[in-house]
């Protein structure tokens, strides 16, 4: 049996997300037919961690076996993309690895990616591919906010009710928040995320852009853990799976 790890992108737009569900076609199922179809045997997929419905990756990592080692990777790449690159997934790269590599469990570090258009009109070009918010946003008080969320926390303010992870704690290593021009770039590095949890902590702290909120209340609000009281989460679209660290 020989371990290959794939990495790809997609435009998560028109599925349900990641991981195969009973209704609605999944990224994981996609490839995973495609790949099973080329290469003449049930292929398994093993992905990092699932992304939900219109969240897009930049550089997705996943695993699989095969029976016999591939002979030639390049030829199997460019099959794949003939195939997947109208369905919005191209696939960068597939490496052999060691068998007890495990796409999920040897991640040393998810990063992702969350991208705010903040002007007057929406972009024609990015459109499903950001956040469009009209009312101009203090730059700085999102980077003071940002600065709370660093470090090992109780992060339950932030989990979805349909969270399945067995502890809200976890540890941010790093946040980057940076503006150029209309565009605001926000970098989350962490070793896992709870379910929603990104996408939450943009939407408290765009409430806090938007001074809807002060940075005392933005404390509180983290410290009480309820999520009733959490801003909206920020939508599917502007939430991208950036790399995953080894």
């Amino acid at each position: 049996m020989f371990r290959y790890q794939i990495l790809i992108e997609y435009d998560g737009t028109s599925y349900v997300g990641w991981q195969i569900q009973k209704k609605g076609k999944s990224i994981q199922k996609t490839i995973q037919s495609t790949l099973s179809k080329l290469l003449k045997q049930k292929i398994k997929l093993y992905g990092s961690g699932r992304t939900d419905a219109g969240v897009h990756a930049l550089e997705q990592s996943a695993h699989f076996d095969v029976k016999n080692k591939i002979k030639n990777i390049d030829k199997l790449i460019k099959s794949l993309n003939f195939f997947l690159n109208h369905k919005m997934i191209s696939i960068i790269n597939i490496k052999k690895k060691k068998i007890n590599f495990h796409a999920r469990h040897s991640a040393k570090e998810r990063i992702y990616l969350y991208i705010i258009q903040n002007r007057l009109s929406p972009s024609t070009l990015n459109k499903d591919k950001e956040w469009h918010i009209k009312k101009k946003l203090d730059i700085k008080l999102i980077k003071e906010g940002s600065k709370k969320l660093i470090g090992k926390h109780d992060f339950s303010t932030f989990r979805s009710s349909s969270c399945g992870a067995k502890s809200p704690i976890r540890t941010i290593n790093k946040i980057i928040v940076r503006k150029s021009k209309n565009r605001i770039k926000f970098k989350f590095k962490s070793k896992s995320f709870l379910k929603n949890q990104v996408r939450s902590m943009v939407g408290c702290l765009k409430y806090l852009g938007e001074k809807k909120w002060n940075l005392r209340k933005f404390q509180k609000i983290i410290k009480n853990k309820d999520r009733k009281r959490v801003a909206p989460p920020a939508p599917a679209c502007g939430l991208y799976l950036e790399k995953i660290i080894y």
